[in-house]
């Protein structure tokens, strides 16, 4: 008897992991992950991950692999409706997100999480300007209770060294990414989401309190403080500055829709 084949599903995941692992060696990036034992070698769970650059889901993908676990991404809507991106996200069975219909992502994400799948989510929902944690979306403590299933935080250092808004970009070899993987939550199914909402959020501050005093990389000069938060000696806006920022990005991006 020959073996079941793999589902196409996972064939493209392979084949668009092989392709990133390729990028991030040309570019010398240096990975430093921890915790990886944290995830669960079989079976659901959500695993709830910090914002920092558009190649997060690579990052977090990477980490899951000495676990042979793929990851399915809740991504906005408009990932899964370019004519590139599109097809690619779909055939990885990743969950699209609409704004608009919050409800229906939450469904499918329950039925990934039904067949024994892992869900990425990342709770400040956008990316962060400041480096430091936004205030979070409650999708990960409520899918994690609902569904009765692991919780892990997930944190990541300096991947807003590599591509991230505001047209920040770097392909300078040599950087260091950090992935700190924490111990699961359980929660159990009486628990109140907003409550396991803020144990997830403390959780991953301290995780990020380590990425942030063991990363090993320090800047290049004055002009390369911009990856750090303002808190520590970085020139990045505040959380309160970086809101305003993303407010008026966000309208702009309302005006170009509307034609304006």
């Amino acid at each position: 008897m020959h073996p079941a084949p793999r589902p196409r599903r996972d064939r493209t995941y392979r084949v668009v992991i092989a392709l990133f692992r390729i990028v991030f060696r040309a570019l010398g990036l240096r990975f430093d992950v921890r915790g990886a034992q944290h995830l669960p070698a079989d079976g659901a769970a959500v695993l709830a991950c910090n914002h920092l650059s558009y190649l997060d889901f690579t990052f977090v993908g990477l980490a899951a692999l000495p676990r042979k676990r793929l990851i399915r991404f809740m991504a906005k809507k408009s990932t899964f409706d370019h004519a590139v991106s599109g097809p690619l996200m779909r055939a990885m069975w990743h969950v699209p997100v609409d704004r608009e219909s919050g409800a229906a992502a939450y469904r499918i994400a329950a039925r990934r999480l039904a067949a024994g799948e892992l869900v990425g989510v990342f709770p400040e929902a956008t990316i962060s300007r400041s480096w430091t944690l936004k205030s979070f979306k409650r999708g990960a403590a409520t899918l994690a209770v609902r569904e009765r299933v692991p919780l892990v935080p997930v944190v990541l250092w300096a991947p807003q060294r590599t591509f991230t808004v505001d047209r920040h970009y770097s392909v300078r070899r040599g950087k260091t990414i950090m992935v700190l993987l924490g111990e699961p939550l359980r929660p159990a199914p009486t628990d109140d989401p907003h409550a396991v909402d803020e144990t997830l959020r403390a959780r991953m501050r301290e995780l990020l309190d380590v990425a942030d005093r063991e990363y090993p990389d320090r800047p290049a000069g004055e002009g390369d403080r911009w990856w750090l938060p303002a808190a520590r000696g970085g020139t990045a806006p505040t959380l309160e500055q970086a809101a305003v920022l993303e407010t008026a990005a966000r309208e702009r991006r309302a005006a170009k829709r509307a034609g304006r």
